[in-house]
């Protein structure tokens, strides 16, 4: 008796073996399924109207090799916790972002696609706030602000940097000196070791599939729009957590800077063929997903 052996286009054997590590790794983690679906629904359904049938998603994670029951079970769960919103027409299901996916995804973009970054003066200012019965509350609002703490019950950001309502009326002070006293406050106020190893994963996983797509490598649209979702959401998980330093501040050759240039890289080589996915197999309640309000090369600019 004879075994027939399944082979993969050569292109979609290519792209898995550019991306075998995050691959390797997202299949031991079945529970990250629901995180790659706020993922998607971010990055590539808000800009088409939010909302997609379930089929559409089983699709999707076709090229991720995760089952549609699994997919289902997550999307259950998002909907139980107010993350989507389900509409069902008929026997098909529509699911688009609820108030909470949204506000999440929209404080996301601009640290994903396009952060800006303010003018420094060399100074950082300072709060110490008084113990009270609110303490958790503002400690929260100012790591959310991106404040970092040097010491406990002292925070610091650098000059310029909103300070949380919560934390308008503690007394504040503001402290400066050399470059290198900077930076050696900044490596002790935030984990600059752990974000730059986190940076530096990212370009190792990454950078065989921008040299495939450089030396010729066409994915199939599907393989395009997963490579891509696939990439937003490894780097979102590490820019969400990086404050946004000024690059006088940050350690010599900061790694956030090329893991940046790589996923802008990346997203221009994906972007038309991950949007003819969208194009012929997206499906909301009217029928095809609606044209982009937005136009791919604005973002990573």
């Amino acid at each position: 008796m004879t075994t027939q052996t399944r082979t993969q286009p050569p292109d979609a054997a290519a792209l898995r073996q550019a991306l075998s590590q995050v691959l390797d790794r997202l299949q031991s983690q079945p529970s990250r399924t629901w995180s790659i679906i706020i993922t998607f629904y971010g990055d590539a359904l808000l800009p088409r109207g939010g909302s997609v049938w379930l089929g559409t998603l089983n699709s999707f994670f076709k090229g991720l090799d995760i089952a549609d029951g699994v997919v289902r079970t997550a999307m259950s769960r998002l909907a139980a916790d107010g993350w989507l919103e389900r509409n069902k027409v008929g026997r098909n299901s529509f699911y688009r972002l609820g108030a909470k996916g949204r506000e999440t995804f929209f404080e996301a973009a601009n640290r994903i696609y396009n952060p800006k970054v303010a003018d420094w003066d060399g100074h950082f200012t300072i709060l110490m706030p008084a113990p009270g019965p609110d303490r958790d509350i503002l400690r929260k609002a100012l790591e959310q602000a991106g404040y970092g703490a040097p010491l406990p019950g002292t925070w610091i950001a650098p000059s310029g940097w909103t300070i949380p309502e919560v934390a308008r009326d503690e007394p504040r002070l503001v402290a400066q000196g050399s470059e290198a006293d900077m930076r050696a406050l900044a490596e002790r106020a935030w984990p600059l070791a752990v974000l730059a190893d986190h940076y530096r994963h990212f370009i190792a996983d990454f950078s065989p599939l921008l040299a495939a797509l450089e030396q010729g490598l066409h994915p199939s649209d599907l393989g395009a729009i997963t490579a891509r979702v696939l990439m937003i959401y490894e780097y979102r998980r590490i820019v969400l957590r990086d404050p946004g330093l000024p690059a006088a501040i940050l350690p010599a050759n900061w790694p956030g800077t090329a893991a940046r240039q790589l996923c802008a890289a990346l997203y221009r080589h994906l972007a038309a063929a991950s949007e003819r996915w969208l194009d012929q197999n997206g499906m909301d309640e009217d029928g095809p997903l609606k044209p982009s309000r937005i136009s791919m090369a604005d973002r990573f600019v």
